[in-house]
């Protein structure tokens, strides 16, 4: 069988039988496609350890980041597994591939005035009504006040939300659910969008997305791109420069830490398997308190 249509096939598996998002099997489908495009369509049995070594070798001299050498890494460890596993090759020769090792690098993390003081702007920007205006602000003060990923906002459904609580119900990676709480900024943004801002947004698109809360201009379910757009506008000025939407699930995370809760209650929110990988906005913690008495303090 050819490296392509195995590398189908497993895309097939992740999606279907592992439940994982489609962005990520996108992204493994990605780095298995680049490694189709290294062996120059070489039969699946005639890839061995060295075939591999040597595409990571071409992407180090090409200047691939650490840390995307380390995913291919990764994504050809799982893909040789489940080959071997499904009777397509005699012996995994991925078994001896080793990854480099990830540097460190922290989140960016946006200062809680600065993001207070863009969010006022916001809220006094949809004060006139205008849906897509309110909108905006609802969907930074959700992201904001509950550190959920961009995928995960624009997944909402009005039943996932729970006004009275200020909770919203978030089916994340691997379709965990998870309940979040909002706090009041985020609950009143959401009130104003959904009196005044979705119904009109609805009325765009007729019944095309009745479930869904964030709506797109033409009155669809918001799609992860759009607000992956909408976000960045918002975020790269408070920042400095530019930033994606994790920048906002990165500043809740810290500022969660910051205001004292604890690094169980962080990792419950934000939904991470691994506390280990909530363990990271600790160090940012460090680092910025680290800063500011280097700053205040005269013998710093």
């Amino acid at each position: 069988m050819e490296l392509a249509n195995a590398a189908d096939a497993y895309a097939r598996h992740l999606a279907d039988v592992r439940r994982l998002s489609p962005a990520t099997v996108r992204a493994y489908r990605s780095d298995l496609a680049d490694l189709e495009a290294s062996v120059n369509g070489a039969e699946l049995t005639a890839i061995d350890v060295e075939y591999l070594r040597e595409w990571l070798w071409r992407a180090t001299k090409r200047g691939d980041a650490r840390s995307t050498i380390a995913r291919r890494t990764a994504a050809a460890r799982g893909f040789f597994a489940w080959a071997t596993d499904a009777g397509l090759l005699p012996s995994d020769p991925s078994a001896r591939l080793v990854a480099p090792k990830r540097g460190r690098t922290l989140p960016t993390v946006a200062t809680a005035d600065g993001l207070s003081d863009a969010l006022d702007r916001l809220e006094a920007a949809a004060a006139d009504g205008d849906p897509i205006a309110l909108r905006d602000h609802a969907l930074i003060e959700m992201l904001y006040g509950t550190g959920m990923r961009v995928s995960e906002l624009c997944g909402l459904d009005l039943d996932d939300i729970d006004r009275s609580r200020r909770t919203a119900r978030v089916l994340g990676k691997g379709s965990k659910e998870r309940v979040v709480p909002f706090g009041g900024a985020a609950h009143r943004a959401l009130d104003a969008y959904l009196v005044r801002g979705r119904p009109a947004l609805a009325a765009r698109g007729g019944t095309a997305s009745p479930r869904s809360v964030f709506l797109g201009a033409r009155g669809a379910r918001l799609g992860a791109r759009a607000a992956y757009d909408v976000v960045s506008r918002f975020v790269g000025p408070v920042v400095g420069g530019t930033a994606g939407p994790h920048a906002l699930r990165h500043s809740a995370a810290t500022h969660l830490l910051d205001g004292g809760a604890d690094l169980r209650t962080v990792q419950e929110i934000l939904g991470h398997a691994s506390l280990g990988t909530t363990q990271i906005y600790t160090h940012v913690s460090s680092e910025r308190l680290t800063a500011a008495y280097r700053l205040a303090h005269p013998r710093a």
